[in-house]
């Protein structure tokens, strides 16, 4: 795996964090300005994604994490090979904590978020929040 061959120092200024809705819905953002137009220095970056245990997600509902990038930091869209990952609650209890590593497609533009699709009726997670994180 790509992970063992960095030193996984987190950079504060390139780090992403996006909270979860009380509700179902879908939200963007919490994008990581890459500094440069595509590949370069970013090929020897990881990424991970983290998302927090959620205790009050409820049974068979899902969050749906998908990284996103975009040339003007404004218009974004799904990365395409696309790096998408899902928590599902089940059997009371929510779902575990859960962290995805990756290096971005050569072709990733210049800014990277999340984009987040929760689908979740009961239980509130708001005090939640997934992050995204550059490891240098």
């Amino acid at each position: 795996m790509s992970f063992i061959y960095n030193r996984n120092l987190r950079d504060a200024a390139k780090k992403g964090v996006l909270a979860l809705p009380a509700a179902a819905a879908n939200i963007s953002g919490a994008g990581i300005d890459l500094e440069q137009a595509n590949g370069g220095i970013s090929d020897d970056v990881d990424f991970e994604i983290a998302i927090p245990a959620l205790p009050n997600l409820a049974d068979a509902k899902a969050l749906t994490v998908t990284v996103q990038d975009s040339a003007d930091g404004t218009t974004y869209a799904a990365l395409d090979p696309s790096q998408v990952t899902t928590v599902t609650g089940a059997s009371g209890a929510g779902s575990a904590a859960k962290t995805v590593r990756f290096r971005l497609p050569p072709q990733a533009r210049r800014y990277v978020g999340l984009h987040l699709a929760v689908a979740a009726s009961g239980g509130d997670s708001t005090a939640k929040s997934v992050t995204l994180s550059a490891l240098f």
